[in-house]
């Protein structure tokens, strides 16, 4: 596996320059402190990652004033004690997409965050004091206790929520092969999400830059 400063002047080569790339690497999503995002608007973006899952992300976009209106705000502690309830109403209610899975996993994945802030002192505090060099064990706790946040779907909520995270994608993966620290171009393997995460801890390490930043980078270096 190569330092990160080749990988880093790869991209730049592709797009700009070095300026250019750190640039577009930014995560506009990042947050410095999760832990004050209430947990209504956590649950919103979780949802929202659910139901874009294998949808189009736009119809999503365009109904997602109906979306906060049908889940009561996304208010975990509400939908807990109101889900069942709920589940025949929302199948049938033309503001959302009408998926009962997604639905029944947003009504369980409230339930989730519900005990977590009851545990843990706010859902944002759970995912504001994960260690960021453990997205692995984060992503394989929010799966074993939520619903459908496996896969890229967890990774997709952690880096639109503002937590530090990387992104398997497709041209993420193929710079990984490059690298040697992957075999093939998918990473959905325990054994192949703990390479991915040692290199990145290792890029981290050597550059300082957030690790959602280098995944970005990796991405650009692919073309």
């Amino acid at each position: 596996m190569r330092p990160f400063v080749p990988i880093l002047h790869l991209a730049a080569g592709h797009h700009g320059g070095q300026a250019a790339v750190l640039k577009r690497a930014q995560n506009g999503h990042g947050r410095n402190d999760l832990s004050g995002v209430p947990a209504d608007r956590l649950l919103s973006v979780m949802a929202r990652c659910v139901f874009n899952a294998g949808f189009n992300w736009k119809v999503i976009d365009a109904k997602w004033d109906g979306f906060e209106a049908a889940f009561l705000g996304f208010d975990p502690a509400r939908l807990a004690f109101l889900g069942d309830e709920m589940m025949a109403d929302l199948v049938s209610d033309a503001r959302i997409v009408r998926n009962g899975q997604k639905i029944k996993a947003t009504l369980d994945n409230a339930n989730m965050v519900a005990r977590i802030e009851q545990e843990e002192g706010g859902f944002g505090r759970f995912l504001a004091t994960w260690p960021a060099d453990d997205q692995v064990g984060l992503m394989a706790e929010l799966h074993r206790r939520g619903s459908r946040l496996g896969g890229a779907t967890g990774q997709y909520f952690l880096r639109f929520c503002g937590w530090d995270g990387w992104i398997t994608s497709r041209d993420v993966c193929a710079a990984l092969v490059r690298e040697g620290v992957l075999d093939k171009p998918t990473a959905t393997s325990k054994r192949d999400l703990v390479k991915v995460q040692d290199a990145f801890n290792t890029w981290h390490g050597q550059s300082g830059l957030p690790r959602a930043a280098i995944s970005r980078i990796l991405a650009l270096s692919v073309g």
